[in-house]
């Protein structure tokens, strides 16, 4: 992955994207639209939406570059069978029997 292709693959939709639902949030916030917010019974639903509109600004779901080419190698990998995998229902037990 060049540099590039990172900003405009991964930077640019994910800032957007990040952006966007900030400003949702914040329109949610001074509309009173935040009924949905509210998951538990309990819960009061403005002060859900208030709290994950504060959230949503210092939320940062960039990675670094470095990580998504591990990512990219690591899938390789396991498609060319170079990496064996553990079956998820195996017993991880068997051994110490």
């Amino acid at each position: 992955m060049t540099w590039v292709e990172y900003y405009l693959q991964h930077c640019l939709p994910t800032g957007w994207r990040e952006i966007c639902n900030n400003f949702r949030m914040w329109r949610d916030l001074v509309t009173g639209n935040y009924e949905d917010y509210a998951l538990l019974g309990d819960d009061d639903p403005y002060e859900e939406c208030y709290q994950w509109f504060w959230t949503s600004i210092n939320l940062d779901e960039t990675y670094p570059k470095e990580f998504l080419e591990y990512l990219n190698e690591l899938i390789e990998d396991i498609e060319n069978g170079r990496v064996e995998l553990t079956p998820l229902y195996k017993n991880l037990t068997e051994d110490l029997e």
